[in-house]
C-alpha cells in the first residue's frame, strides 16, 4: 500500500450546492502512486467511489489510500455529514494531499441513504460512468473493488451487488442475533418484492451511470438501511441487469455499529409500502386500460378514420361517420 505524495501547490477550490458545501481539488490527476496491473488501472478509469462518513475519523486515512492503490485511475468521493469527530478536516487533508479525493460537507447527518444520492448527484454531474458505493469502516474490503466493477466494464451487468449470501461470500465477527437481522430482511425484501437477488441489505455496489440516472431520485423515500434495498428494487423494475459477485464481509475495526431498532422497523415498513405502491399503481393502469376499450355496439368517436371506397365513381361523396361527437364511448 503506497501513501499519496503531498502537493503543496494545489489549492482546493469550494462550490455551494442545496446547502452542502463541495471541495474539489483544483488541479488535475497526475501519474498514480504505486504499481498496479494495467488492466486494473484501466477499470478505475471513469469510475468514482462513494464514500459517505460519520465519525469516521480513526478509519478514513487507511481505507482511502487503501481504495485508490486498488484503483488508482478512480475518484474518490467522500460525503461527510458534519461529523463531530474531525472526519470532514480529515477529508480535507486527504484532498490536498491527492488530487483524486473529493469531499462534499453536508451540514448534518440526515441518514445514509441521502448522503449516497447527494455523492450520486456530484458523481454524475462530473462525468462518472461508474459509481461504486461502500463503507468506510473496513467492512467492504476494497481489494474487492475491480471484481465488482469487471461485470459493468465486459458489459454483462447494470448492478453490481457485493452479496454475503451469494455461494463463496459470508460474514465474519458476527453475532447471531445481527446475522438474524441481516439474512431475515433479505429474504422478507425478496418475498415481498419478488427479487431474484440474495443480499438485497448490503451496500458495496457497483452502478453503471444510465442505471442510476433512470432512477428519480426525488421518489426515494428511504433515507437509511432500507435505501439499500429501495434502490436494488427500483432498477431492477426499470429492466437493470442485476449480478452478485460474492464478497467476505468483517464487522467494522474501529468505532460502533450504526444499526438501530428504528432502523429495522423502517425496512419492514418501506419494504410492504414498496410493494403495496406497486400493485396499487398496477390496479390504477389495469381500471384506465379496461375504461379505454370500446364495448360491444359502440359508435365510432369522432377521431374514427374512415376509410374511403377503393374506387369511387366521378359524382360519389364520401358521407361522415355520422355524428361521432355525441357517440357514447365504451359502454
Amino acid at each position: 500500500m503506497t501513501t499519496p505524495r503531498r502537493r503543496t501547490s494545489a489549492k482546493a477550490t469550494t462550490t455551494e450546492a442545496d446547502g452542502a458545501k463541495a471541495t474539489a481539488p483544483a488541479e488535475p490527476a497526475t501519474s498514480p502512486p504505486g504499481t498496479t496491473e494495467p488492466a486494473i488501472a484501466e477499470l478505475g478509469t471513469g469510475a468514482w467511489i462513494i464514500l459517505p462518513t460519520y465519525n469516521e475519523a480513526d478509519n478514513l486515512r487507511g481505507i482511502a489510500v487503501a481504495i485508490l492503490d486498488v484503483l488508482p485511475g478512480a475518484t474518490l468521493l467522500i460525503v461527510d455529514d458534519g461529523s463531530p469527530d474531525g472526519t470532514g478536516a480529515i477529508a480535507d487533508e486527504l484532498a490536498g494531499w491527492n488530487p483524486r479525493i473529493r469531499v462534499r460537507h453536508r451540514p448534518a447527518k440526515q441518514g445514509l441513504g441521502r448522503a449516497y444520492l447527494d455523492g450520486f448527484g456530484v458523481a454524475i454531474a462530473a462525468g462518472a460512468q461508474t459509481i461504486i458505493q461502500m463503507d468506510a469502516d473496513w467492512s467492504h474490503d476494497p481489494a474487492v473493488l475491480p471484481t465488482l466493477l469487471r461485470p459493468i466494464a465486459e458489459d454483462g451487468a447494470d448492478l453490481v451487488i457485493g452479496s454475503r449470501y451469494a455461494p463463496g461470500g459470508g460474514v465474519v465477527d458476527w453475532g447471531l442475533g445481527r446475522r438474524a437481522i441481516s439474512r431475515g430482511g433479505s429474504l422478507f425484501a425478496k418475498t415481498v418484492l419478488r427479487l431474484g437477488q440474495s443480499d438485497l441489505t448490503g451496500g458495496f455496489k457497483a452502478w453503471r451511470r444510465t442505471t442510476l440516472e433512470a432512477i428519480p431520485f426525488e421518489g426515494i423515500h428511504a433515507g437509511g438501511y432500507v435505501f439499500q434495498i429501495e434502490m436494488t428494487f427500483r432498477a431492477a423494475r426499470r429492466g437493470a441487469r442485476v449480478h452478485e459477485v460474492p464478497i467476505m464481509f468483517r464487522d467494522r475495526r474501529i468505532g460502533q455499529s450504526k444499526m438501530s431498532r428504528r432502523i429495522v422497523v423502517e425496512a419492514l415498513v418501506v419494504v410492504v409500502a414498496l410493494r403495496a405502491e406497486e400493485l396499487a399503481g398496477r390496479l390504477i393502469r389495469r381500471r384506465r386500460g379496461s375504461a379505454s376499450v370500446p364495448g360491444p355496439g359502440a359508435q365510432p368517436s369522432a377521431t374514427t378514420a374512415v376509410e374511403p371506397p377503393s374506387a369511387p365513381s366521378a359524382d360519389a361523396a364520401v358521407a361522415p361517420a355520422g355524428d361521432g361527437s355525441s357517440a357514447p364511448e365504451g359502454r
